[in-house]
């Protein structure tokens, strides 16, 4: 529980990160973009336009300046201009010829074109005349902005005079400059607030998270203190709800597991007190001399150790199957001939438990397998059946093709199984019959009968209507003379 304040502070402060990191990409990403755009006329239409205020008061428009105004002009010119390279002309725009040009480029009578632009003075000012604003094209082709004032006089013919500049290069100076006296200010409080929301958002999400994670944390301490029953909330978002569902199918898994192997050391201690009971009181009996048939008692003695290295066997059988190294031979197989081989050597002890076993071994194309596992297979699921089908009851062992492979079924009318105890009855020790008596197993059967079965790149599965039902059980396994389908999508 100490790591989870560590974890909730990590992505607390990674989400922050995350969010400033964003703010400064999108602020970098802004000023990229705005350097990007033409530059805007305005500021030196403004600058121009306070400049012209003060020329326009030394001139009169409405009669063609004399030389002496112009003169008084050009005087005033470098105090009132902010640059030094602004120029004045005096044009006539009626006839777009030039009156007056201070940089010389134009002579009196040369014609010059203005473009005109539409533009809204920012701050109104007292001005005499109609404010005229554009660009003029020199005869290097170079461009000029221009800012001036209008008027008309007798005759319907206008004069303007006009103060011309070279347009703004656009430099990061400029771009920082304007960033800094109109953007800078609301990005700064937009930013403050986003991080106020996110910190916020951030605490929430990572609380959310870490309180889930704190569960399985929790849950899974318990388990390993052994409450195998544990289970947590299967909520919150899609990927901590998925682990919480896992989390709960091992507990599962694990609860069964120990019950399993609780069952089987019951069981364990039960098949193995009974035979090691008998070795030792028939060897004691013959060693005092008070056995009445020696040859009787060493045989029995004899067939309780046999009992006893089957279980040893099947143990071991089964470790080297889920481990993977039981070596198997693989051959084709006539699996109908093998089920009537397995089904005539059986047919004896049904008889005997008054039980009739119908053989429906219809012949069906071969499989690739280890013939002695497979019989061992075969003889496990009817001997099963016969073991567990009351006297007068019917078993049927049959073969066929189905969904690109070839089935084995072993059906009876027996016992039957419950439906809690289907979903286990392929786990390792576990016994649908509890009770203790000559009929009970070391419960390793159907797990090594399954393994093998699954070692065939096949697999074998059962059902039952309930308790005194019969069940039936059905073994698919895959054709190399077949279209085989894929196994991922088989079920039996």
């Amino acid at each position: 529980m100490r790591r989870n304040p560590r974890l909730r502070g990590r992505l607390f402060f990674s989400y922050l990160v995350l969010v400033i990191a964003l703010l400064l990409i999108m602020a970098a990403a802004f000023l990229v973009f705005l350097f990007a755009q033409p530059v805007s006329a305005a500021p030196t239409y403004e600058r121009l336009l306070a400049t012209m205020q003060s020329l326009s008061q030394e001139v009169n428009l409405s009669t063609r300046p004399t030389l002496g105004e112009i003169n008084r002009l050009m005087d005033q010119l470098p105090q009132l201009a902010d640059e030094s390279q602004t120029r004045i002309l005096v044009v006539s725009m009626a006839k777009d010829s030039t009156i007056y040009d201070s940089a010389g480029t134009f002579s009196r009578g040369d014609p010059i074109r203005l473009t005109e632009e539409s533009y809204t003075v920012r701050t109104p000012r007292l001005i005499s005349g109609q404010a005229v604003f554009g660009s003029i094209a020199d005869k290097d082709g170079s461009r000029w902005l221009f800012a001036g004032i209008a008027a008309v006089r007798q005759g319907q013919e206008t004069n303007a005079i006009i103060l011309a500049d070279r347009p703004e290069v656009q430099t990061w100076s400029n771009v920082l400059d304007r960033f800094r006296r109109e953007l800078a200010l609301p990005l700064a409080q937009s930013a403050l607030v986003g991080l106020v929301v996110a910190a916020f958002l951030a605490a929430v999400i990572s609380r959310t998270l870490t309180r889930s994670l704190a569960q399985l944390v929790l849950a899974a301490e318990s388990v390993a203190a052994g409450h195998y029953d544990e289970h947590v909330p299967e909520e919150g978002a899609a990927e901590i709800k998925l682990l919480a569902e896992a989390f709960n199918r091992m507990s599962s898994q694990v609860q069964n597991t120990q019950q399993s192997q609780k069952d089987f050391m019951a069981n364990v201690g039960h098949d193995l007190k009974t035979p090691l009971t008998s070795i030792q009181g028939y060897s004691q009996a013959i060693m005092d001399g008070a056995a009445k048939d020696p040859t009787s008692a060493a045989k029995i003695i004899h067939e309780e150790a046999g009992r006893l290295n089957r279980m040893v066997t099947e143990l071991t059988d089964l470790a080297r199957l889920q481990a993977g190294r039981l070596s198997m031979r693989t051959n084709p197989i006539d699996i109908a001939k093998l089920a009537r081989a397995v089904g005539d050597r059986l047919s004896i002890l049904a008889h005997d438990r008054g039980l009739t076993l119908h053989i429906e071994a219809d012949s069906v194309p071969e499989v690739s397998g280890d013939g002695d596992r497979l019989a061992q297979v075969l003889t496990n699921l009817v001997s099963n059946a016969i073991k567990y089908t009351p006297s007068g009851g019917e078993i049927w062992l049959r073969t066929q093709v189905n969904n690109g492979g070839v089935e084995v079924m072993v059906r009876d009318t027996g016992l039957g199984i419950k439906a809690d105890d289907l979903p286990r009855i392929f786990e390792r020790f576990y016994q649908v019959d509890k009770a203790r008596g000559p009929r009970r197993g070391t419960g390793l059967g159907l797990a090594i009968t399954q393994e093998i079965v699954q070692a065939h790149g096949g697999q074998i599965g059962v059902t039952s209507a309930g308790e005194g039902k019969g069940s039936t059980f059905t073994v698919w396994l895959p054709s190399p003379q077949l279209t085989t389908v894929s196994r991922g999508r088989r079920s039996v």
